[in-house]
């Protein structure tokens, strides 16, 4: 079971507390009943974290809806049970988070449904928000994708600003294979695609390859004897209109920056 990042919570609940709440400090304390509900469809993520941060201020929570549950308008995701200054005190830390983390999961989902087949994977990217990259990636877990990379420290992958000042494609992966294990590689051609395939790397990236150069660039390394060789990542201006013509190339991985910079929260509320 996976620890709750409980400091990073804290954090987030004390940047918006400041000195303490005082409006709510003006209420009666007594033990009040809450619930969070969503105004929209989505796929609920982050459920977990946000019972966390009540937790943080001494109140209970039960959980009705699951982290991966859909839910519809209206419907119940969680009740609260506190004082007015507990409940209030973690409302909007809570709801920012799950609210976050419930877009992210459902555009995820959304386009995860429209991959035609299982071989194909929905990654992530680091294009996410600093300091919520832990949720960012597990909301799309939760989703259904697949997290890639966390930190830069994970996994050699050479970039195009890599390639320009290394000069050398080949002998920047021939240098890297030396110490690392996984090695990936961004191109912009075909020609580098197969460069990068006979130098040893393990993931191609094809960046902003249309469909149909995708398909050419994998029957030239079929010819090759080199396809079975390297995954084939595609990424770059794909969203839920084109996704499932990326996939039916054959790729065996699809990353979309946009489902963690560019993600509409689910709209969510906390009535008393």
């Amino acid at each position: 079971m996976k620890v709750l990042p409980k400091k990073e919570l804290l954090r987030f609940l004390v940047e918006d507390l400041g000195k303490g709440d005082i409006s709510s400090a003006l209420l009666p304390r007594k033990k009040i009943k809450a619930r969070i509900i969503s105004r929209q469809n989505a796929l609920v993520a982050g459920v977990k974290y946000a019972k966390e941060i009540f937790a943080l201020k001494g109140c209970k929570v039960r959980i009705l809806k699951k982290d991966g549950s859909k839910v519809k308008p209206n419907q119940t995701i969680l009740e609260i049970f506190g004082t007015p200054q507990g409940i209030l005190s973690c409302e909007r830390t809570a709801l920012n988070l799950l609210s976050r983390m419930s877009g992210i999961a459902t555009l995820t989902n959304a386009l995860v449904k429209k991959i035609p087949n299982r071989k194909t994977k929905l990654y992530a990217t680091r294009k996410t928000a600093p300091g919520l990259r832990f949720f960012d990636k597990e909301a799309v877990m939760i989703g259904g994708g697949e997290k890639h990379r966390m930190s830069l420290d994970q996994m050699v992958m050479l970039k195009d600003n890599h390639i320009a000042i290394g000069k050398s494609l080949g002998g920047l992966i021939k240098k890297a294979k030396r110490k690392h294990k996984k090695i990936e590689v961004e191109v912009e051609n075909q020609r580098d695609a197969i460069l990068a395939a006979k130098s040893g790397a393990d993931i191609i990236m094809l960046d902003n390859f249309t469909p149909g150069n995708i398909s050419k660039t994998i029957s030239e390394l079929k010819k090759l004897g080199l396809r079975n060789k390297v995954k084939l990542e595609a990424s770059g201006r794909i969203n839920d209109s084109n996704i499932s013509r990326f996939a039916k190339t054959g790729v065996d991985m699809i990353s979309v920056g946009a489902i963690t910079n560019s993600v509409s929260g689910i709209d969510l509320s906390l009535e008393v």
